[in-house]
């Protein structure tokens, strides 16, 4: 007697990390619908006295993303359960903070939008309706510490359009996961 398992592949999360200004957002989810996964914007997850104190100009210390990380850590671990896959932006800015997102879990992945300094000042300077002041750049700037070799990181340069990126990150994927697919429909959770 014979019996068919049917073997679903694992799933992808992806954590869409750098400083501010990046183009995290537009980049995560262009890319969560060209793949048609679950979205989440981190900011949504901060604790409304972190988002006061940025809205104030006053950086965040490491006590202050705790929660922060924790949440995007919780979600990661809902999403990875269900097997969903998912992309999630998040500053990230430390090895720390990836390290705990991650918590071990092989299917998380960092995609790391790098850009230099005055890219991303011009960006942050037109950016409208964010609660991050452009004032909060230098220091994330001094946070972060770019993602090492050994760490599950797909490094992009922001040079290039929010497509021209999307494409880059895609092709990367998809030389890594030779069966890539849509694992779910779009929306949080």
């Amino acid at each position: 007697m014979s019996s068919t398992v049917n073997q679903q592949t694992p799933p992808i999360i992806l954590i869409v990390m750098g400083v501010s200004g990046s183009g995290k957002t537009t980049v995560a989810a262009m890319l969560a619908g060209r793949l048609h996964w679950r979205f989440q914007e981190g900011d949504a997850l901060h604790p409304p006295a972190n988002v006061e104190k940025m809205h104030h100009g006053i950086p965040l210390t490491d006590e202050d993303r705790l929660p922060w990380l924790d949440s995007i850590a919780a979600l990661v671990d809902r999403w990875s359960v269900a097997g969903v896959s998912g992309i999630i932006t998040c500053s990230a800015l430390k090895r720390a903070y990836r390290d705990r997102i991650r918590a071990g879990q092989s299917d998380v992945e960092f995609i790391y939008l790098r850009g230099a300094r005055a890219v991303v000042s011009s960006r942050i300077t037109q950016r409208m309706g964010h609660f991050m002041p452009p004032s909060l750049l230098d220091s994330q700037f001094a946070t972060l510490e770019e993602p090492s070799d050994d760490e599950p990181v797909i490094t992009v340069d922001i040079g290039g359009s929010p497509g021209q990126i999307v494409e880059a990150i895609l092709s990367v994927l998809q030389r890594e996961h030779h069966e890539l697919r849509p694992r779910s429909a779009p929306g949080a959770g």
